[in-house]
C-alpha cells in the first residue's frame, strides 16, 4: 500500500508540474531545453515514469519538471535560473543535484539510479518476483510474471507457491495436508470443478493476480479445510482507456492455446474480460503388481498396466463491469462460462502368473470415454465505504451451475489361455450441481487502531449424480443393478461471524467467533436410503502479532476447523477403475474436526528474507482411505462350461473411507529468499512434518506414524542478451501410513524468457518434469495381499508462449483503491 501511494503521489505530482503556469514575470522569457536519460545502474535499462523535478532556488513556489518515456528519456522546457534538480523512481535511491544554473539548453546525460533496499517491500524488481505480504490471518503471494508457468494453468501456478504442493493426480495440499479449501476471489466457485481441484486445469495461469495462503484463517472465512485456505485472486486491469494482454502457446505433446485479458475503463465504469481457449493431450501411466496369499497354497500374482491418453479441449470466458457509483462505492456485475470436452482412451493389460512365473491367464481391457463439462456463474458485489474512517459494508450474491457428463464404452477380451469374444460394457455418469451464495459483511472502526466486524454467509448446494453400468447380452445392453444408482446430495450451510481487532503500539490481535449450521441430505434414490445430518458448530479464532521493527515480526494463530466429506465419499455404490479394483463410499462418514496452532516468524535483511513457522494440529473423527479384500472374486479367464478351459478368479480389492479416532500433525517450514543482485535471485522452501494416526476399524489397527518432508528451490538468472532463465527443483520425501509406503520423487522444471518489440512482447519456453520423474511409487502390505504400484498423471510437457501487451507498461499508475476485489477482504485486516 505504501508503494502504491508513493507511486500515485509521484505521478500526480509530476502531472501537476505540467499544469503549473509561470508567474507573470516569466511569461516573456524563453524556456531552455533540459534533457537526459534515467537508467537502472545495474542493468542499464531505461526507467519509465521516473519523475524529474526542478526547484527554483530563489522562488521555491516555481516548480517545473516532467516524466521519462518508455526508454527512460526526458526532455523538459525550463525557465532560465538557478535550480535544485531531483530525480525519483519507486524502489530506487533519489538523485539530487543542487544549484545548477540553467541559461542555455542543457544535457544531463545518463543518470544512473541505485536500487534502494529500504523500498524493496512490495515492489516488483524482477519479472518472476513473488512478493510476500504478512497479515494477521494470511500470507499473500503476488504471483508476478513467473515464466515457469507460461502457457500453463492455475494448477501450475499453485505448484510454484511456497507451502503449496500439487501431486501427480492434480490434488492440492497445503503443508502436506490435502484438506484445503480453494476459493476464487474469496468465494466458492464452479471453476474448481465438480471432481475437485482438477477443474483448475482449465483456468490460464496468466489470469491470476495473486494467491492468498491462509494457514490460520480468521472467523471471516469458512470453517471448511483443516489444512487451511487458498484464495486465488484473478486479474482485473485498472488502467484508463483500452489495454490488454494477449497470449498464444504451442507445445508437446499436442498442446495449443491462447488467452486474452482486455479492459476498458473511464471515470464511471470499468469493463474487463478474460478469455482462453486450450487444447492439450496428456499421457499417463499406471502399473500394479499384486501378490495374493492363498493360505497353504502357493501365492498367485496379478500384474496390471494401464496407459491413459487424454485429449481435452476447453473454452473459458469471463466478463464483468464495475460501476464507480461514487468516490468509495462500487458495484461489480460479472459472470463466466466454461466448456470442456474430452476424449480419453485407457488401455489396460492384465496377466496372472503363479509362483514359478508361469502365465496362467492374460486379458485386455480398452476403455473409451467422452467428457462434457460445462459451468457458468453470475455474481454481484456491492462495496461501499460509508465514511472516511473506514466504516464499510459489502454485499455479495452469486449463483453457479455445473454439469459434467461422462460416457464410457469398455471392451474386455481374454487373450490367454484361449482367445475369447469381446465383452462389451458401458459406463455413464451424469453430474449436475447448482449453488447459491449470499453474503454480507459490515466493518466498524472504533478508533484508528480498533476494528469490529460482523457478517453472514449462506451457501446452498444441490447435486445429483446418475451412475449407470450396463453389459452387452445377446445384442442388448442390460443395466447392472449392483452398480447403477442415482444419488441426490444437498448441503445447506448458514454461517454468522463476528471479530474484534486492535493494534496497541507494536502488538496486534484479532479475536473471532464463527457459527455454522450444516444441513446435509444424502438421498440414495436407487435403494430409497435417506440419510440426514444436521449439526451446529462453533469455531473460535485467535490471531496475534508483534512487530519488533519494519524488518522483524512474530505471529501466533489458533483456529478450529472441519473437513466435510465430498458426496462421492458418501455414496455406498461402488465405482470401478478396473474389474479387480473398486471404490465405494461410506454414507455414515462424519466430518473431521481439528484444532490448529501456528507460530510464525518474519525477518528481512538487505538481501535475505526469512519467513518460517512451526505448527501443530490435533484432529478428531479423521477419515482415511483403507484398502480391504471384499471377499468377492471376478473371473478374468476360462469357461465354467468347458473342463479344458478352467475358470481363473482373482479377489476384488475395495478402497473406502472410514472415520478413525485421532490424528496429530506437527511440523515446521522455512521460506528463504536471497537476491545477491538484480540479475540473480534464489528462493527456497522447506517443510518437515510428522503425522500420527490413531485408530482401528473392524478390529484391525490402522494406527501409523509418518514423517515427511519436501523442499523446493527456485532460481532466476539474467543471462546475456536480457534473457531470463528460471530453474525449479522440487523433492517430495517418502511417506507411510498403516498399509502403504510411498517413495519420494524429484522433479525438475525450467524456462527461458526474452522481451522484444520494446518490451511490449515476450517469448517464453518452458519444460516441465524434464527427467520424467514425477511418478508416485508405492507399496501396500495387508494380511491378504501385497501390492506394488506406479502412477503418473502426465508425462513431461514442453511449451512455447508468445505474449503481447497492448497499452501496458512495466510501471503503471493505479487507482487509489484496490480493484482486485476479494469478498474476503471486506474488512481490511490490521496490517503488520
Amino acid at each position: 500500500m505504501k508503494t502504491n501511494f508513493l507511486y500515485l503521489f509521484t505521478l500526480f505530482f509530476a502531472l501537476s508540474l505540467f499544469a503549473q503556469r509561470p508567474a507573470q514575470s516569466y511569461r516573456s522569457i524563453q524556456k531552455k531545453v533540459v534533457e537526459g536519460r534515467v537508467i537502472d545502474k545495474e542493468t542499464n535499462q531505461g526507467l519509465e515514469y521516473a519523475t524529474i523535478t526542478f526547484t527554483n532556488k530563489r522562488n521555491s513556489n516555481l516548480l517545473q519538471g516532467g516524466i521519462t518515456d518508455s526508454n527512460g528519456n526526458f526532455k523538459v522546457d525550463i525557465f532560465p535560473g538557478l535550480y535544485d534538480i531531483s530525480i525519483d523512481f519507486i524502489g530506487f535511491e533519489s538523485y539530487n543535484q543542487e544549484s545548477v544554473m540553467i541559461r542555455e539548453p542543457l544535457s544531463l546525460g545518463e543518470i544512473k539510479l541505485n536500487i534502494s533496499v529500504d523500498n524493496l517491500q512490495g515492489v516488483e524488481l524482477m519479472a518472476e518476483r513473488t512478493e510476500v505480504e504478512i497479515r494477521l490471518d494470511k500470507r499473500i503471494y503476488n504471483v508476478g510474471k513467473d515464466i515457469t508457468v507460461r502457457g500453463g494453468s492455475v494448477a501450475d501456478v499453485l505448484d510454484n507457491v511456497p507451502s503449496v504442493s500439487v501431486d501427480v493426480e492434480g490434488n492440492v495440499s497445503l503443508r502436506g495436508n490435502s484438506s484445503v479449501r480453494i476459493l476464487i476471489n474469496g468465494k466458492p466457485s464452479g471453476l474448481v470443478g465438480l471432481s475437485g481441484p482438477q477443474g483448475l486445469q482449465q483456468l490460464p495461469a496468466e489470469s491470476i493476480d495473486k494467491v492468498e495462503v491462509i494457514t490460520s484463517p480468521s472467523a471471516r472465512y469458512d470453517s471448511e479445510g483443516t489444512g487451511g485456505i487458498l484464495n486465488i485472486i484473478l486479474k482485473k486491469q485498472e488502467l484508463l482507456g483500452v489495454n490488454g494482454n494477449f497470449v498464444a502457446n504451442i507445445g508437446a505433446p499436442n498442446t495449443y492455446g491462447g488467452s486474452a485479458t482486455v479492459n476498458f475503463r473511464n471515470d464511471k465504469f470499468n469493463i474487463f474480460t478474460v478469455n482462453s481457449i486450450r487444447q492439450n493431450r496428456s499421457k499417463g501411466y499406471f502399473y500394479n503388481d499384486n501378490e495374493y496369499f492363498n493360505g497353504d497354497d502357493p501365492s498367485t500374482f496379478l500384474e496390471e498396466e494401464r496407459k491413459p491418453l487424454r485429449d481435452n479441449r476447453s473454452v473459458f470466458t469471463n466478463l464483468g463491469i464495475e460501476f464507480y457509483l461514487k468516490e468509495n462505492t462500487s458495484l461489480i456485475l460479472s459472470g463466466f462460462y466454461r466448456d470442456r470436452k474430452g476424449d480419453n482412451e485407457t488401455k489396460n493389460d492384465i496377466k496372472q502368473t503363479n509362483s514359478s512365473d508361469d502365465l496362467i491367464s492374460s486379458s485386455n481391457r480398452v476403455e473409451n470415454e467422452t467428457d462434457d463439462d460445462k459451468s457458468y456463474q453470475f455474481s454481484a458485489n456491492f462495496d461501499s465505504e460509508l465514511d472516511d474512517k473506514g466504516q464499510k459494508i459489502t454485499l455479495v450474491a452469486q449463483f453457479e451451475k455445473s454439469k459434467e457428463d461422462e460416457d464410457g464404452s469398455i471392451e474386455n477380451k481374454i487373450l490367454f489361455p484361449e482367445i475369447s469374444e469381446i465383452n462389451y460394457e458401458r459406463v455413464k455418469q451424469y453430474e449436475d450441481q447448482n449453488r447459491t451464495l449470499l453474503q454480507g459483511d459490515y466493518v466498524l472502526p472504533i478508533d484508528e487502531n480498533t476494528q469490529f466486524e460482523i457478517g453472514y454467509r449462506g451457501s446452498f448446494l444441490n447435486q445429483e449424480t446418475d451412475y449407470e453400468v450396463s453389459y452387452l447380452d445377446n445384442g442388448t445392453f442390460r443395466i447392472d443393478g449392483n452398480l447403477s444408482n442415482i444419488l441426490f446430495y444437498k448441503e445447506y450451510i448458514n454461517a454468522a461471524y463476528t471479530q474484534y481487532g486492535k493494534k496497541i503500539d507494536k502488538f496486534s490481535y484479532l479475536l473471532g467467533l464463527r457459527m455454522e449450521n450444516s444441513n446435509i441430505t444424502i438421498n440414495q434414490k436407487t435403494t430409497n436410503d435417506n440419510n440426514l445430518k444436521n449439526y451446529t458448530d462453533w469455531f473460535p479464532t485467535i490471531n496475534l502479532s508483534y512487530e519488533f521493527d519494519e524488518t522483524k515480526s512474530l505471529t501466533l494463530g489458533y483456529s478450529r476447523r472441519l473437513r466435510r466429506p465430498w458426496s462421492r465419499f458418501l455414496n455406498p455404490f461402488p465405482s470401478r477403475s478396473s474389474i479387480t479394483n473398486v471404490f465405494q463410499g461410506n454414507p455414515d462418514l462424519d466430518p473431521s474436526y481439528s484444532n490448529a496452532y501456528d507460530f510464525g516468524y518474519l525477518k528481512r535483511w538487505d538481501k535475505f528474507t526469512l519467513n518460517g513457522s512451526a505448527y501443530f494440529q490435533k484432529s478428531t473423527s479423521v477419515y482415511q482411505f483403507i484398502t480391504i479384500n471384499t471377499g468377492e472374486t471376478v473371473v478374468i479367464s476360462g469357461n465354467r462350461n468347458d473342463p479344458e478351459n478352467p475358470v481363473v478368479e482373482v479377489p476384488v480389492i475395495k478402497r473406502t473411507p472410514v472415520n478413525l479416532a485421532e490424528e496429530r500433525r506437527y511440523g515446521a517450514e522455512f521460506n528463504l529468499s536471497y537476491t545477491p543482485s538484480r540479475k540473480v535471485r534464489f528462493n527456497g522452501n522447506f517443510n518437515l512434518f510428522s503425522s500420527e494416526l490413531i485408530g482401528e476399524y473392524e478390529n484391525v489397527d490402522f494406527g501409523a506414524t509418518n514423517l515427511r518432508w519436501y523442499g523446493r528451490l527456485n532460481s532466476t538468472i539474467r543471462l546475456p542478451g536480457k534473457i531470463d532463465w528460471q530453474l525449479r527443483m522440487r523433492y517430495s520425501g517418502p511417506s507411510e501410513n498403516s498399509q502403504t509406503k510411498r517413495q519420494g520423487n524429484f522433479v525438475v522444471s525450467g524456462a527461458l524468457n526474452k522481451d522484444f518489440l520494446k518490451d511490449k512482447a515476450t517469448i517464453s519456453f518452458r519444460a516441465s518434469d524434464v527427467f520424467n520423474s514425477g511418478r508416485r511409487v508405492s507399496e501396500t502390505i495387508t494380511p491378504n495381499f501385497n501390492g506394488y504400484s506406479e502412477f503418473q498423471w502426465r508425462t513431461p510437457t514442453y511449451i512455447f508462449t508468445i505474449t503481447y501487451r497492448l497499452n501496458q507498461k512495466k510501471y503503471e499508475s493505479r487507482r487509489g483503491q484496490n480493484q482486485n476485489y476479494s469478498a474476503e477482504d471486506a474488512g481490511g485486516e490490521l496490517d503488520i
